[in-house]
């Protein structure tokens, strides 16, 4: 880890920092993918592949916040599906990053984050066209249901092992299989406590968290939690239809943040 880009910062990287630190928070109790902006400013400030470490406490600290707020709305028969086929993703991931630059990370994380909110706008107006809304969960354990897991927990393992943008990734699998705001929002919360967790060892046998890393976190943590209370706040202001809208649009940014130089 480079211990001088963390500790010359200016102030308005790290004023750029704290408020991605916010929407991280924010983005754990209102609108998965928001972090995405988030991924997007810490490696414009920090370098890509060091930003990754930096963020990944960050996040658990953001996920735990989540998980308190929504434990009771979790829904475990997606979670174990789900986890063979992350775990296979965070081992392909962990593979590409001993090898890929960062250029490369950025455009393949953007290019998966901008298919997959277009796969699932068009699976939407599908089911709109078809006037039978989705229940939440359905279709999980038919035969097209499990693959579709598979294929979205292996892309979404891969991204967040990747580039910590596994986020938008799964939104896109939840909204696809009909969970409503607080369904969606206690199975996203489990779902990346344990998956981010799982990626620590990895991380750092990588070198991408260190003493120095960690110390950085520890002064960036303190802005997760007023954005996870005031996600709190707003999430019950906001309905479903306006909630999935953002959702997909946190998803769009993201992917372009990347795609773009």
């Amino acid at each position: 880890m480079d211990t001088m880009t963390l500790w010359h910062l200016t102030g308005w990287e790290f004023a750029a920092l704290a408020f991605a630190a916010f929407l991280v928070g924010f983005s754990k109790t209102a609108v998965s993918g928001a972090n995405t902006v988030s991924l997007a400013i810490f490696a414009a400030v920090l370098p890509a592949r060091a930003s990754t470490g930096i963020l990944l406490p960050v996040l658990i600290a953001g996920d735990i916040l989540a998980v308190l707020t929504y434990r009771r709305h979790a829904h475990w028969p997606t979670l174990w599906r789900l986890f063979p086929a992350v775990g296979a993703g965070v081992v392909v991931g962990t593979v590409f990053l001993l090898w890929a630059n960062d250029a490369v990370v950025r455009t393949s994380i953007g290019a998966i984050l901008l298919l997959m909110a277009g796969v699932t706008i068009w699976r939407r107006r599908r089911t709109d066209a078809d006037g039978r809304p989705a229940g939440e969960g359905d279709g999980i354990t038919s035969r097209a249901g499990r693959l579709k897991a598979r294929s979205y927990g292996v892309l979404g393992g891969f991204t967040t092992m990747v580039a910590n943008a596994g986020g938008p990734v799964m939104s896109m699998y939840l909204l696809s299989a009909g969970f409503r705001k607080l369904g969606f929002l206690g199975t996203s919360a489990f779902f990346f406590l344990i998956v981010n967790v799982s990626k620590l060892p990895f991380s750092a046998g990588l070198g991408l968290i260190d003493e120095s890393s960690l110390l950085l976190d520890a002064a960036l943590v303190g802005f997760v939690v007023p954005g996870a209370f005031i996600g709190k706040w707003a999430v019950n202001r906001i309905n479903q239809r306006l909630f999935e809208r953002l959702v997909i649009a946190a998803t769009v940014i993201g992917g372009l943040e990347l795609l773009l130089p």
